[in-house]
């Protein structure tokens, strides 16, 4: 006789489901982390250098100018430009849906409380323009272009250095980074679609937005229509490619009209649940794929010297000009205004935070290519490498800064708004 296969059960194939339900969630929470999300990049990044400057450093230019897309929608594009202009909507449509609950729920609703860091996020982008402006309009005129490269805050690495080495300082200064880096990131946004942008077909133009507002009323509605969500985002997405405005802009302004309220009779904001759901994917495809794509500077062998007014220019801002920018404008803000430092955060502790914001990597990598686009090589390779240089002496100063800070002793009144804190969570506790 013929063996017979053994009978799978109901019960068996429902625990498989769960086994695989499990295993997707436990994904999407490990995606998520801050740690993951800065360690994915970083490694995206080094293995991107590495190829760049081996001797099979051509092999690694050639895949990414490798062209692919339909021509007659205009988006016949390498697989750089797809990493730029289209993996990475995925991390702004995040942004945008972070913005909206910010903006409604979070943080960001009451100005009392976001007004400091609202000042530091502002103060942290004008002064490391500045000066850069200083050093290349003196040094080479032609680089001025790049001046918005310096003013970009990278979200998940610095939250990832905050995760990994401020274990012991106060929660209130995770949300006091977490507020700055997001009104960094609508300026950075803002900037991108004002300066950065050459021509505009206004009916393309139109159409994009007639489909993020189609894209809107269809999000509030019943789950069951869901599904037209994603095709729905895309369409709005190549037609605001066509339209000559940045592509990734589309994704802010679809996680815009995310209700950052909950309707329906729903337990929680569907903003929430978005960000929960696509996080996972931006975290672990979309930014990590982007910095293979951006961060592969060629040093050995290269054309040219990295060591110019646009690299010099951008380092300082983001090493020094951040720094002053954030603490500056904070000072200004405590002691000119009756706004104060959130509960249980000093001004000691926003040492740190200053050089967490020089970690500018993702935004100012896509403005570096923004800024270069069409233009000198020479200039595009020394951004990308001060970039990175910039970055990694920011992340390194605060993480020492940041072990410092979490040593010292603590006072009932880190703010000194004589009301004694309330605040008792720690980073790490």
């Amino acid at each position: 006789m013929t063996e017979q296969p053994p009978m799978t059960t109901s019960a068996e194939s429902a625990t498989d489901d769960e086994s695989m339900l499990s295993r997707r969630e436990r994904f999407r929470k490990l995606a998520a982390l801050d740690t993951t999300s800065g360690a994915l990049l970083l490694v995206a990044a080094l293995v991107a250098v590495v190829w760049a400057n081996s001797p099979w450093r051509e092999t690694y230019s050639s895949f990414l100018h490798t062209e692919i897309g339909p021509e007659s929608l205009h988006l016949h594009m390498s697989l750089a430009h797809w990493a730029a202009d289209g993996l990475l909507v995925i991390f702004f449509f995040v942004v945008g849906v972070e913005l909206k609950h910010e903006f409604v729920a979070g943080g960001l609703r009451d100005l009392k409380l976001a007004g400091v860091p609202i000042a530091a996020a502002i103060g942290g982008m004008i002064t490391p323009a500045l000066f850069y402006v200083l050093v290349v309009a003196i040094g080479d005129p032609e680089g001025l272009r790049g001046w918005a490269i310096p003013t970009a805050t990278d979200i998940a690495f610095a939250l990832a250095v905050l995760a990994i080495f401020g274990r012991g300082l106060p929660v209130p200064l995770r949300t006091f980074l977490l507020t700055l880096a997001v009104v960094d990131d609508l300026l950075g946004i803002i900037v991108i679609a004002t300066f950065y942008t050459d021509e505009i077909d206004f009916a393309m133009l139109g159409a994009a937005l007639a489909v993020i507002v189609v894209f809107g009323v269809l999000v509030r509605q019943q789950r069951k229509l869901w599904p037209l969500l994603i095709p729905l985002g895309v369409v709005a997405w190549a037609l605001m490619h066509a339209s000559g405005v940045h592509a990734t802009v589309a994704g802010v302004l679809l996680g815009f009209t995310v209700p950052a309220i909950a309707i329906r009779g729903e337990s929680r904001p569907r903003t929430e649940w978005f960000d929960d759901a696509v996080r996972p994917y931006s975290a672990a495809v979309a930014l990590p794929i982007f910095a293979f794509a951006s961060a592969g500077v060629t040093v050995i062998g290269g054309e040219g010297s990295i060591v110019q007014p646009v690299s010099i220019g951008i380092a300082l801002g983001l090493v020094v000009g951040k720094l002053i920018g954030v603490l500056g404008s904070t000072w200004l803000m405590t002691r000119l205004t009756p706004l104060r430092l959130p509960d249980a955060i000093g001004i000691r502790d926003l040492l740190p935070i200053g050089m967490l914001t020089g970690v500018g990597f993702t935004v100012a990598l896509l403005i570096a290519e923004l800024s270069f686009e069409g233009g000198s090589d020479d200039h595009a390779a020394a951004a990308k490498a001060a970039i990175l240089f910039g970055s990694l002496v920011s992340a390194t100063l605060a993480a020492v800064l940041l072990r410092w800070d979490a040593r010292q002793a603590r006072d009932n009144d880190m703010n000194r708004d004589n009301i004694p804190d309330m605040n008792r969570d720690y980073i790490g506790g």
